[in-house]
């Protein structure tokens, strides 16, 4: 039954890489609710990296940047992203580690370029929160946003004397 076992381990493998990469621990984990003993999900796994066929290194360097320049997630968010899809810590470091800050602010100042004319007419404070919020849900540090987005909005004209650096520059 074994046999049978890895033939099908190999089969839900295969058709999943086939539609996205995924992760050692993703592929583990579908191989789990398949119900397949662990010792055959690891054969198939420990046989598919060393092919080549699951690379988590690979993996989460291309998720950085897929993610990073097509939904401008900052650093923090694509390391919590990696970790859910259960790529080691490390590995989650030196993928991340790719982006540098000058990107990561570029970036930044792009999402509040983009969204800038949708606040207009909106006071200033209000419409500050409203892209340091969006920011901060891309998970860039508070610090960063606020430089971006206060720069941005006085670029623009808008009067913030009112408001104080409420950040430390993270």
């Amino acid at each position: 039954m074994a046999g049978g076992d890895e033939a099908v381990a190999r089969e839900v493998c295969l058709r999943l890489l086939a539609s996205s990469p995924r992760t050692r621990a993703q592929l583990a984990e579908a191989l789990r609710r398949k119900g397949l003993p662990d010792e055959v999900a690891e054969l198939v796994l420990g046989r598919f990296t060393d092919v080549g066929l699951i690379d988590d290194e690979a993996f989460a360097l291309a998720w950085v940047q897929s993610r990073h320049a097509g939904r401008g997630l900052a650093r923090r968010a694509l390391a919590s992203e990696l970790r859910r899809r259960g790529v080691a810590d490390e590995t989650v470091s030196e993928a991340v580690e790719g982006l540098d800050s000058e990107q990561e602010e570029r970036r930044a100042r792009e999402l509040v370029d983009r969204r800038l004319s949708a606040t207009r007419g909106v006071e200033p404070a209000k419409r500050m929160r409203r892209l340091m919020g969006m920011l901060a849900r891309k998970g860039y540090p508070s610090g960063l946003a606020y430089r971006v987005v206060k720069e941005s909005l006085e670029a623009e004209g808008a009067e913030l004397a009112e408001l104080d650096e409420p950040y430390p520059e993270d």
